[in-house]
């Protein structure tokens, strides 16, 4: 019920036409990538090779773009990801990613409408945690509870292909963790990466 009434106001309230991602950018606010001016967002949008473009935060770079997906570099570590995701009846909202790769690479995902109203995660996409990569048929192995229950230092990614509305989440433990530990993970685990397929305005396993 709830997916259907946000579905419902999303299609009284979005406008369909004219919603590409050149002109999303440029409406994005400035406290969504904080330092990035106008004249910024367009050097980036006109930009056809790898210029680099510098701003108040330090460089920021084009990644790929396309009619609905942007991708762009922000620092040595991070990276931001901006998607236009059909919902009802012609209307799309907008997928954000920001990923920052340290000691590994963790992203934080969360969703608009194209007037840049924030949308609550749960309504589009389920819980993600380390859970969702450990094959939970196992769970009565020895150990299984203790590996499962060391989520905090599990950091997860996430990436949109250029030219599809899937989601490939990535398992970033190995960096982490010793040889010795990551041997211990590894009969628990289904699989280092899945993929969210984006289906009926919400992504599912």
């Amino acid at each position: 019920m709830r997916n259907f009434i946000w579905l419902l106001f999303l299609s009284v309230s979005l406008l369909a036409e004219g919603q590409n991602m050149g002109d999303l950018f440029k409406s994005m606010p400035s406290e969504l990538l904080p330092g990035l001016s106008e004249g910024n967002k367009t050097m980036l949008l006109v930009d056809s090779g790898q210029t680099t473009v510098p701003y108040a935060l330090g460089e920021i770079k084009k990644l790929a773009q396309s009619s609905d997906y942007l991708k762009i570099k922000t620092s040595d570590a991070g990276t931001t990801q901006l998607k236009l995701l059909p919902v009802a009846n012609d209307s799309s909202i907008v997928c954000i990613i920001k990923t920052v790769c340290a000691e590994a690479c963790d992203s934080h995902i969360s969703f608009y409408t194209t007037a840049w109203e924030k949308i609550e995660n749960n309504i589009f996409l389920p819980e993600i945690s380390s859970g969702i990569f450990f094959d939970s048929s196992k769970k009565e192995m020895e150990n299984y509870k203790y590996t499962v229950s060391l989520h905090h230092v599990y950091p997860i990614s996430a990436e949109f292909s250029e030219n599809g509305s899937d989601l490939t989440l990535t398992f970033n433990y190995k960096s982490l963790l010793t040889q010795d530990q990551i041997t211990e993970i590894k009969p628990f685990l289904k699989s280092d990466t899945i993929t969210l397929k984006w289906e009926d305005a919400m992504f599912r396993q």
